[in-house]
C-alpha cells in the first residue's frame, strides 16, 4: 500500500494510453516516449502496485482483471492530479481566487470602490469580498483569518500585536460639519472649547473619531442630542438642523450638501493614524498580494502614502 503513493502522472498516463491503444509502439508515441522508457514506466507501475496489469503477447496487448480494476481509478487520479494543478496555476496567476478585504466605511465606500473597480477589469476571475466595518471589527476579521487584510483606524491592542502587524497608511484630519447658517460656519477660529457647548450629533461610541473626540475633551461633557451608526443619517440631522457633527476627512463625499458647511479642524487632538493590517510572518495569497498592491499604489498616487 505505501508503494501506491509513489505513483506518479507520467506512469499514470503511460497505464491508460496502453489501455486505450494496446500497443507498445502507439501508445510510446501518444506519450512523447521512445518504447524503452516507456516500457520501463509501465513496469515501474507493475512493481509499485504488485501485480501485472497487461497481459503481453507477440500480437496483442490486453489489460489483465487487475488492469481492468485498476483504469477507472487511474482515470479518477489523474483527473484529479490535473485539476489541482491547473487550480494552482490558476491561482499563481490570477485567474482564480478570492479576495477579503476588510475596511472603514469612510473608504469602503469613498475611496476603494476605484481600485475595486480597477482590480476587477485587470482580474475578472478573482472573486472580491468586503466588509464594511468599524475598525475593531475590521481587525479582528484578520487575526482570525477571515479576512486577508484590513484598512482601519489607530493601533493594535497588546494582544493583538503579537499575530498582527499594522503598516502606516497616512494621518487623517478630522472636520467639523454644520448648517450654512450656524455661527461655527463662519466662526474666524475653530477649538474644542468651541464646539463642545452647541448640540452634537454623535457617531456610535466604539467609532474611532468619537473615541478621538472623547479623549481630547474629557473632562469636558458634550451636549450630545442623538448618537448614530451611519454617516449618512449624520448628514440627515445635521441639514436639518439637530446639531452639529466631527467627521473624518475621507467621509467628506457624505456631506456635499449645499446646506452644509465642512471646515477641517487643525487640531492634533483630532486625527487619525490609518494602517493597513495584515497577519505578521505570513504571506498572503498572489491575489490578495496583488490588491494589496493596488491598495498602496492607490494611496501613493493620492499623496498619502507612507508605506
Amino acid at each position: 500500500m505505501e508503494a501506491m503513493t509513489d505513483l506518479s502522472a507520467r506512469q499514470l498516463r503511460a497505464f491508460l494510453a496502453l489501455a486505450d491503444l494496446q500497443n507498445f509502439t502507439r501508445a510510446a508515441t501518444a506519450c512523447h516516449l521512445s518504447q524503452p522508457a516507456f516500457s520501463a514506466l509501465v513496469r515501474a507501475l507493475e512493481d509499485a502496485v504488485g501485480t501485472r496489469l497487461f497481459d503481453r503477447s507477440t500480437r496483442s496487448v490486453r489489460p489483465t482483471a487487475a488492469g481492468r480494476l485498476f483504469e477507472p481509478a487511474a482515470r479518477r487520479l489523474l483527473a484529479d492530479m490535473e485539476s489541482a494543478l491547473g487550480d494552482l496555476a490558476d491561482h499563481a496567476r490570477l485567474a482564480s481566487g478570492r479576495v477579503h478585504v476588510a475596511a472603514l466605511p469612510s473608504l469602503a465606500a469613498g475611496w476603494l470602490p476605484a481600485v475595486f473597480a480597477e482590480f476587477r477589469a485587470a482580474w475578472p476571475g478573482v472573486a472580491l469580498e468586503l466588509s464594511d466595518l468599524l475598525s475593531d471589527p475590521c481587525v479582528e476579521l484578520v487575526r482570525r483569518g477571515r479576512a486577508d487584510f484590513a484598512l482601519a483606524a489607530g493601533g493594535l491592542r497588546a494582544d493583538d500585536a503579537a499575530v498582527l502587524q499594522a503598516l502606516p497608511l497616512f494621518s487623517e484630519h478630522c472636520h467639523l460639519v454644520c448648517r450654512a447658517d450656524h455661527p461655527l460656519a463662519a466662526a474666524r477660529r475653530l477649538s474644542l472649547k468651541a464646539l463642545a457647548p452647541w448640540p452634537f450629533i454623535h457617531l456610535a461610541r466604539h467609532s474611532s473619531v468619537r473615541q478621538a473626540l472623547e479623549a481630547a475633551l474629557h473632562p469636558q461633557p458634550m451636549n450630545t442630542v442623538l448618537e448614530v451608526e451611519q454617516l449618512a443619517t449624520v448628514a440627515g440631522m445635521v441639514e436639518a438642523g439637530l446639531g452639529i457633527s466631527v467627521v473624518p476627512g475621507l467621509s467628506l463625499y457624505q456631506f456635499q450638501s449645499p446646506q452644509l458647511v465642512r471646515r477641517r479642524l487643525a487640531l492634533p487632538q483630532l486625527h487619525r493614524q490609518m494602517v493597513l493590517v495584515r497577519r505578521r510572518d505570513e504571506s498572503l495569497s498572489p491575489a490578495a498580494q496583488a490588491l494589496h498592491d493596488r491598495v498602496v499604489q492607490g494611496l501613493k498616487a493620492l499623496g498619502m502614502g507612507g508605506v
